[in-house]
């Protein structure tokens, strides 16, 4: 029988208050001076600091009433981004840490369609890829 010291750590699938971005001045700061990229069908604004925050990084999700009347597929839509995003953050946070920085996320959607969750899933991959070469440059 192995010991628990022996276990490896176990990763958090979790999205607790403290990674979620809320505060409305820091969801304006993010937007007025964030950087903005596609990978569809997300438009992802990013911010990148120095400052220490109380997670390593913070996201939000939105998807706009112009494109989904029912809020029914506007909820669906920003849990699909919250679940792909829960799934596939760790190498995202492991990379914050060893370069010391601290993020914020906004992701939305651009597209018209109620998107799959292997779409969905696929874009948020690559958008945590491409942010992940921004915090190593």
């Amino acid at each position: 029988m192995t010991q628990q010291s022996e276990l490896p750590p176990q990763l958090s699938y979790t999205l607790p208050k403290t990674e979620r971005l809320y505060l409305r001045d820091e969801i304006e700061r993010l937007f007025a001076l964030g950087s903005s990229f596609i990978a569809y069908p997300l438009r992802v604004v990013y911010l990148l600091q120095d400052k220490p925050r109380m997670a390593r990084c913070s996201i939000m999700t939105g998807a706009p009433k112009k494109r989904f009347r029912r809020a029914v597929k506007r909820n669906r839509v920003k849990r699909l981004m919250r679940e792909a995003y829960r799934h596939h953050k760790h190498s995202l946070e492991a990379c914050l840490v060893e370069h010391e920085k601290y993020l914020m996320l906004s992701f939305g959607i651009v597209t018209n369609e109620l998107p799959d969750y292997t779409t969905m899933e696929a874009a948020v991959c690559k958008a945590l890829s491409k942010i992940e070469e921004k915090v190593e440059q």
